[in-house]
């Protein structure tokens, strides 16, 4: 074959890749349709080690003693493992402690993001058990509100990732998602946040957990049904009139007037606009936003431009919203 027509022929199968490439891509990115949440969900979520939320003191024959103490080890520290072996949980805990006979266990930690290293040595109570001198859990659980579905049954929510005390944010292993119905308000105040009190429907999960990140927490429900759920197209919010969708009594969520008083794009992260609650049965019911109400969507002429994340608490009718494109 001549040289130059096989270069020529080389261009052109170059070309109709890209083509094909792009196509593809289009048409995929065009099947993938969204579903408008608001509904509230109660999570359980399983978290990387334990958490230290208290430190004690063993009675033992010769007095008392707290060997998480003289380890250095203090509450907000995660413990991820003993000896090299991983602990998630309490009964780990425990049945590392029942196999123990003598010596130090080196217990790496999760201090504020930083891991570090220490020694314990645990020292028998008055029963003849080995204790440690802390008090232990495991995961966390609680409610939040669904900001989209995909057809597939995959969720976005919250808006902004679980941390704990300090900001830091959770490492998450797993967890399960049950359906839940709100029971009440803790109405917010000026410099006290509200919360919705919720309660999970039955003992059966409904869906999975799958990722804790900046953004949000993510998962699956399982056979979601697209026939019973709204279908919308994404948007980009500007300052002006918007609603939220939100539910803050029962199970079925409802639109509340908002303004979207500001925006901010140059930010990636979950404060991507400053929203005013305007509505007036909301603020009877909730006294603005509260806890829970994070991930609620915010849609604006017919179209979902992001979620609520963060409420001001000097001023608990103001908060921000994220960008619906960060989500996603």
């Amino acid at each position: 074959m001549n040289i130059k027509r096989f270069k020529k022929l080389l261009v052109v199968l170059a070309v109709f890749v890209c083509l094909f490439s792009f196509f593809s891509f289009n048409v995929s990115a065009e099947e993938k349709y969204y579903y408008l949440g608001g509904n509230v969900l109660g999570f359980t979520i399983d978290t990387e080690g334990v958490s230290v939320v208290g430190i004690s003191e063993v009675i033992t024959e010769s007095g008392l003693v707290s060997p998480c103490e003289k380890a250095g080890i203090t509450v907000g520290d995660v413990i991820l493992s003993f000896n090299n072996n991983s602990i998630n949980t309490p009964l780990d805990v425990a049945n590392c402690l029942k196999k123990y006979n003598g010596g130090e266990i080196i217990a790496k930690l999760n201090r504020n993001g930083e891991f570090k290293l220490t020694h314990i040595i645990p020292v028998k109570d008055l029963t003849g058990e080995y204790k440690l001198g802390a008090y232990l859990t495991d995961g966390l659980n609680g409610l939040g509100t669904v900001t989209y579905f995909t057809e597939d049954g995959a969720f976005a929510s919250l808006g902004h990732p679980v941390s704990n005390e300090n900001g830091k944010m959770y490492k998450v292993v797993g967890g399960k998602v049950f359906a839940s119905t709100v029971i009440g308000v803790n109405q917010a105040e000026r410099g006290k946040a509200g919360e919705l009190k919720g309660v999970f429907i039955g003992e059966k999960e409904i869906g999975d957990i799958s990722n804790n990140t900046s953004v949000g927490l993510y998962g699956r429900v399982n056979g979601f049904k697209t026939s019973s759920s709204v279908k919308v197209e994404l948007g980009t919010a500007k300052p002006g009139k918007a609603e939220i969708y939100a539910t803050v009594d029962g199970i079925k969520p409802k639109f509340y007037s908002i303004d979207i008083v500001k925006c901010d794009y140059h930010s990636k992260s979950n404060k991507n606009f400053v929203i005013k609650i305007t509505d007036k049965d909301l603020l009877s019911i909730t006294g603005g936003i509260v806890q829970g109400m994070s991930g609620s969507p915010i849609m604006q002429n017919g179209k979902l431009v992001g979620a609520v994340t963060h409420v001001f608490l000097n001023d608990s009718t103001r908060g921000y919203g994220i960008a619906i494109q960060n989500m996603i």
